[in-house]
């Protein structure tokens, strides 16, 4: 039988109603007593990383979790994560870039409900969980309602419904269903040895654009972050006319800060050269998105900036694809 680790880390899976409301309080094993029978089915361990609620997730708890697996790394054949889902998103991305060339299955999981409530998504979504985790296959994945997503590509969707998270910009890896996997898409299992960095600048600040904003805000962001990620309009591009955004992006980047240009639509990607207002953009040594998540350029970002100081290669890292988060062709403007 495989051996599985089961880490937990908090959230709703693992609340009980308490005096201001929900909170986590159940071990990785008081969460294992709801499906006493999946031990017939491998062998599992658990240990608590933390207790939190993933609203309190930070990118020093990424590491923990990431130095969790590693350093259990030989001794296991898959791990499940359970996780609160409102940051689950950002911290299957960031294990995906901390822990790269993974040839065993590092799945995250969580709940819509408590375990302890009668009416529950959490004991399937554990039982999936496991259940994948047994498979051949390397990489991190979200496994939630049956449904297994690439780390790079989950966005939670829905704050209520069961099937709260999508795979965005790619295909669901596979389908789990009464105990049985079955693969939209089968990755092939890592040739490359495990490679563990978790080296990350936390100094990432997200900008949603909207008719308005006015230029000097960068002036102030430039003090805080090495980093500004703006979810721009449609296919990507900023504001020239009125409040000119593009000379301030033009100073930070000279300053070498990194500026990553996103759109805001969930689906299919930014593309800066499509529009005079993307291409004047693009001019500037700006980052191109193409199709990732903010979530994963939130994760991503702050991973590149931990890795340099230059602001080239800072560039080169985020627009080269990694765990399945780009699938854009990142074109130059000539």
């Amino acid at each position: 039988m495989k051996k599985i680790l089961m880490l937990a880390t908090g959230g709703t899976i693992a609340s009980v109603v308490g005096d201001e409301g929900l909170a986590p309080e159940l071990t990785a094993k008081e969460l294992l007593y709801f499906l006493p029978e999946i031990h017939d089915q491998m062998n599992i361990d658990s240990k608590i990383v933390m207790s939190i609620d993933s609203t309190n997730m930070q990118p020093e708890h990424w590491v923990k979790i990431a130095e969790s697996v590693f350093n259990n790394y030989e001794h296991y054949d898959g791990f499940v994560i359970t996780h609160g889902t409102d940051t689950l998103g950002y911290t299957s991305a960031a294990l995906s870039y901390m822990l790269q060339g993974l040839d065993k299955p590092v799945v995250l999981t969580g709940s819509q409900v408590p375990i302890s409530f009668k009416e529950n998504d959490a004991e399937k979504n554990i039982a999936d969980a496991l259940r994948f985790a047994c498979e051949d296959i390397g990489g991190v994945f979200v496994v939630f309602d049956g449904r297994v997503i690439q780390g790079t590509r989950a966005i939670k969707m829905r704050t209520k419904s069961y099937d709260a998270f999508e795979s965005i910009n790619s295909p669901y890896v596979a389908y789990v269903k009464e105990g049985e996997v079955t693969y939209h898409q089968k990755l092939e299992p890592s040739l490359q040895k495990l490679v563990y960095n978790t080296d990350l600048c936390p100094d990432v600040f997200v900008m949603k654009l909207y008719p308005g904003v006015k230029p000097e805000i960068f002036d102030y962001l430039s003090k805080s972050y090495k980093g500004i990620i703006i979810e721009s309009f449609g296919s990507g591009g900023l504001p020239f006319l009125g409040r000119d955004l593009l000379a301030k992006v033009k100073e930070l980047t000279e300053k070498g800060i990194a500026i990553v240009i996103t759109t805001q639509c969930l689906e299919e990607g930014a593309d800066l050269l499509l529009y005079e207002v993307g291409r004047k953009a693009s001019k500037h040594p700006v980052i191109l998105a193409g199709d990732m998540n903010t979530e994963a350029i939130v994760a991503k970002l702050m991973w590149a900036l931990g890795q340099t100081d230059s602001l080239a290669k800072v560039k080169e890292i985020m627009e080269t694809s990694m765990a399945g988060d780009l699938t854009i062709k990142l074109g130059k403007n000539e």
